[in-house]
């Protein structure tokens, strides 16, 4: 027996796919729905990024950072300074 959902699912595709399609559809969802699957694990999650990343192209752990990042980070603490410091002379 298909659950409301289920039959909503056909009836929004029915229009663009097979009867027979749909009905596999309608199955698919009903066996998604009975069951509850457990997340995958972390270890498994890390393996499939290093995997991904590998496959890209990229080592893991190799992101993109600026040339030069500690003159980033002080010409943004010195703006920041800068404009707490106009903010207290106004107020």
């Amino acid at each position: 027996m298909m659950t409301d959902q289920a039959k909503r699912i056909s009836q929004e595709l029915r229009p663009y796919v097979d009867h027979s399609e749909a009905e596999d559809l309608d199955r698919i969802a009903t066996r998604l729905q009975r069951t509850d699957p457990d997340p995958p694990s972390a270890a498994f999650r890390a393996e499939l990024k290093a995997r991904l990343m590998e496959l890209e192209g990229r080592q893991v752990g190799t992101y993109w950072r600026p040339r030069r990042l500690r003159l980033a980070i002080a010409s943004y603490v010195g703006s920041g300074l800068g404009l707490l410091g106009v903010a207290a002379l106004l107020a």
